[in-house]
């Protein structure tokens, strides 16, 4: 029991400087940002970086099906006068299974990429039922959340 302790203790000190100062990006209730939805907005995110956050870019996906096909589309991401917030707009077809895929990265972090995909159901974006990633998501990983959202 003892060593158990020891070692989960170790664990602990070792993964804080890990986390520490660490690049996040984390999807926002739009209802919260009145900002966003004057700019008419589908999805609101924030990022947190101690180091340099004015470097940090975020691009935006929409990644749907349409017609059996997988279609990606470029879309605009929109900086929000609050440091670190962002803003997308709706510029996917209303029809089909969609799925928001931002990625953000900084130079001061080197490769590390963060990033989030966010389910569209009902044309609404479902932050509840978004999925996390420390690195740029895989095809697969996308292909999961559409998965997910034709449920």
């Amino acid at each position: 029991m003892r060593n158990t302790l020891n070692l989960l203790l170790t664990a602990t000190f070792l993964a804080v400087p890990v986390f520490a100062g660490a690049l996040t990006l984390q999807v926002d209730d739009l209802k919260s940002n009145p900002e966003a939805v004057a700019k008419n907005a589908a999805v609101v995110a924030h990022i947190t970086a101690c180091r340099s956050p004015e470097k940090t870019a975020v691009t935006a996906t929409a990644e749907g099906i349409v017609n059996g096909k997988r279609q990606t589309l470029p879309l605009r991401v929109v900086n929000l006068s609050e440091p670190g917030a962002f803003a997308v707009t709706h510029e996917w077809p209303r029809e089909s299974i969609w799925t928001v895929k931002m990625i953000a990265t900084n130079p001061d972090y080197k490769d590390f990429a963060t990033s989030v995909v966010i389910p569209i159901q009902n044309d609404m974006a479902r932050p509840a039922t978004s999925r996390v990633f420390y690195h740029a998501p895989a095809a697969e990983e996308v292909n999961s959340v559409l998965k997910q959202a034709t449920l």
